[in-house]
């Protein structure tokens, strides 16, 4: 039986600019999250709290904490080490995203550490979180590394084993590089809701490889109602090489509501601001909707 409601994350301030050559102002990345509100967004990802000389799309994270209008949705901050997380609890942000790397060589590349030393700082500011800022964790290259290649599911079970001995509020498994096929949804999920069956898990999706809707739907199946996406489908990670393309928020959002999911957002308003969004990047962005439209949904067709 399909869900009746599912929840998309809006991560286009974060993950879909990161990677961009143009940076966005501040006034810019504002109006984003205003736009992403306005077409239906209730949590969204606004920065990353990392070092802003590797990352300077990103050197604005406490500006825009700041600007951010309070209380019209909830503000997650990704942070990757223990100054991170301690930027993002003092930016009064509402959740704080941690991510712990399943392979080793991109554990290094992306956050300086080894996966067993991510897994203990996970556990110190989990622990530091608790009743002051929502915590929730997500494990990287969870589907494959652009260095090492394969992550066998015997890898991933190991490494959750010793993360979740502090559990997080969300469990996000990251398809960082976009190399997931359906049956690897099916088969992650499974493994994982079989050993933790209560956890909360959430899809962070990549389109690479044009599989991140059959991915998407693959989630629905194995019972997952939480996904990252992206307006205009737009995203990428430094560290990781030909990484390229979230899953589009607007054509996740009409893939759902054709289906009878409801998430929430207004297709129309939501590929609006896609538009917005590429004129702004000043190229092409992947998203489909924005350029073909939108079609009423399935229960609303005759």
């Amino acid at each position: 039986m399909l869900p009746k409601k599912a929840e998309i994350v809006e991560v286009s301030p974060r993950d879909g600019i990161q990677n961009e050559k143009t940076i966005l102002t501040l006034d810019a990345k504002i109006s984003l999250i205003d736009r992403a509100i306005a077409a239906g967004a209730k949590r969204i990802e606004v920065t990353s709290f990392v070092n802003p000389n590797k990352v300077p799309q990103m050197a604005d994270a406490e500006q825009v904490a700041a600007a951010l209008p309070r209380g019209k949705a909830r503000y997650i901050g990704l942070a990757l080490n223990r100054r991170g997380f301690d930027r993002a609890l003092a930016a009064g942000l509402d959740e704080v995203n941690f991510a712990v790397v399943l392979s080793e060589t991109f554990s290094r590349r992306n956050q300086g550490m080894s996966t067993d030393d991510g897994i203990a700082l996970w556990h110190e500011v989990a622990r530091a979180a608790e009743g002051r800022i929502g915590a929730g964790m997500t494990l990287a290259a969870a589907f494959g590394c652009p260095f090492e290649g394969e992550m066998p599911i015997p890898r991933m079970m190991a490494v959750l084993e010793r993360a979740l001995e502090v559990p997080p509020a969300e469990l996000t498994l990251a398809d960082t590089i976009g190399v997931a096929s359906p049956a690897d949804i099916t088969a992650r999920v499974g493994a994982v809701r079989e050993r933790w069956p209560e956890l909360p898990i959430r899809l962070h999706l990549h389109n690479t490889r044009n599989t991140g809707f059959a991915n998407a739907w693959a989630g629905i199946l194995s019972g997952v109602t939480a996904f990252d996406a992206s307006l205009g489908g737009v995203g990428g990670c430094p560290f990781a090489p030909r990484a390229t393309g979230n899953v589009a928020t607007e054509d996740l959002a009409y893939m759902l509501h054709r289906a009878g999911i409801d998430t929430g957002w207004d297709v129309e308003r939501a590929a609006e601001a896609a538009r917005w969004l590429e004129a702004q990047l000043g190229h092409e962005v992947p998203g489909m909707v924005m350029k073909a439209g939108s079609f009423p949904p399935a229960a609303l067709a005759s």
